[in-house]
């Protein structure tokens, strides 16, 4: 590749102006503001408390970067939009890198960042994990009353020969099986899992767990289980039933179903062709599935529309209306997929490229810890603000990815960023929320 100067005109004058450019301006950024992110992670604590869990078989004597370290670049690295590892040789001198890193010499190379990845096996996923729950039940300074929990599962396709490699016959390709837990915008779980398995594999005993945890610490708490018909299996409902735990969970609809909901299915054909408009009508129904041992309630939603009908079911053991159960509290599940489309679209948790099964865990999880960083720059810095409900992706743009020259001697770092950045006040409003002390 030909490596021009700034004394080659390649670019056209301006007011007769010649235009030199050359890669050699010096201690120059574009991700001062990864500054921000330095603030929420001391704040919360996070990657400090992962790497305190995280064993370390290295000699410390002989070891140049601590595993905080490592975490912190691959981490904030992430958040800033470099997914892959080669990126690193390059990024590690940038000096507000090394500046939220904590550092003053360049960071880790490609290689000590793979190692790291490839050293991963399941005790550090587990911990990783008891970080992750830590950290939302921190997030509440009082106990709440009633916590929804939102389990789905997702393809996270695979272009290699990984481990754990298997064919999906519905989403047609080579893929793995993510399983997700949030509630609300916060995140539990992302565990990885092949894709040979059944789309509710190990949810029972990852719910179980949860809400073991959870009730350790608020006893009184109300939880609900929350998913698609993919995750309605008879032995979750059970143990929900049995421990006392809500649940709400579509229903694949069969024959049967569609016999006993005849009633509000012609009632919501009958209306579409009064009105020529969509109509809706909501019911509810005692059924019994051939595994069960007893009837559960089941609501239905009789949709009719141009499109012919598309009839939906839930089964719960919740009291309410039926049709606020459906509408009010199933329907918010979908906001779960935005969380997912972040992980996976921003924040590069599909990249499991490598060959070793846990090291792909570990990316996944990677790319978790930098979600969690932008969530809870969301939720506390900036609650109330234009960019509250902003994709982790926007955050980037707006508030991660800014130009700046930086100055560092042996008293002070300074960063000179530029007049015209737009978003000042709400730089400076995080840095304030985040703020030691």
């Amino acid at each position: 590749m030909t490596h021009c100067t700034g004394q080659i005109e390649l670019f056209a004058p301006v007011a007769r102006r010649r235009i030199d450019v050359a890669f050699d301006g010096g201690a120059v950024t574009s991700d001062a503001g990864v500054l921000l992110l330095r603030q929420v992670d001391r704040k919360l604590g996070l990657l400090d408390s992962v790497a305190q869990r995280l064993k370390d078989p290295r000699d410390p004597s002989r070891c140049a970067h601590a595993v905080l370290h490592l975490l912190r670049q691959r981490v904030y690295g992430l958040c800033q939009g470099y997914e892959d590892l080669n990126d690193h040789d390059t990024w590690r001198h940038d000096l507000a890198l090394q500046t939220a890193c904590e550092r003053l010499s360049p960071g880790a190379s490609s290689p000590t960042l793979c190692r790291l990845e490839n050293r991963m096996d399941r005790a550090a996923a587990l911990a990783i994990h008891e970080v992750f729950v830590e950290q939302f039940i921190a997030s509440f300074p009082t106990p709440p009353d009633q916590l929804i929990l939102d389990f789905d599962a997702t393809d996270d396709p695979v272009h290699g020969h990984q481990e754990g490699r298997f064919f999906h016959g519905y989403y047609d390709h080579y893929c793995f099986l993510p399983l997700y837990v949030f509630c609300g915008d916060q995140l539990l779980v992302s565990y990885l899992r092949p894709s040979k398995i059944d789309a509710a594999k190990h949810a029972g005993a990852i719910l179980k767990a949860l809400v073991q945890r959870l009730r350790a610490v608020w006893p009184e708490v109300k939880i609900i289980f929350r998913a698609d018909s993919g995750f309605c299996r008879r032995r979750i409902l059970a143990w929900c039933e049995r421990h006392g735990v809500g649940y709400l969970v579509g229903l694949a609809k069969n024959n049967r179903l569609l016999k006993l909901a005849a009633p509000w299915r012609q009632a919501a054909q009958t209306q579409f062709a009064a009105t020529s408009e969509k109509q809706r009508v909501f019911g509810e129904f005692a059924y019994t599935a051939g595994t069960w041992k007893h009837p559960r309630q089941v609501i239905l939603k009789a949709e009719h529309g141009p499109q012919g009908e598309n009839p939906r079911f839930l089964v719960t053991n919740l009291a309410g209306d039926s049709q606020a159960l459906y509408e009010d509290v199933y329907c918010a599940r979908g906001d779960m997929e935005n969380r997912i489309k972040e992980q996976q679209l921003g924040l590069f948790a599909d990249r499991t490229s490598c060959h070793v099964w846990w090291a792909n865990q570990f990316r996944l999880l990677l790319a978790s810890l930098g979600y969690l960083l932008l969530e809870a720059l969301r939720r506390l810095g900036l609650a109330g603000t234009e960019l509250a409900r902003a994709q982790c992706s926007t955050l980037r743009g707006k508030l991660l990815k800014i130009g700046g020259v930086i100055l560092r001697n042996t008293r002070r770092i300074r960063f000179l960023l530029p007049n015209a950045y737009p978003w000042q006040a709400l730089f400076w409003h995080i840095a304030e929320r985040f703020a030691p002390g």
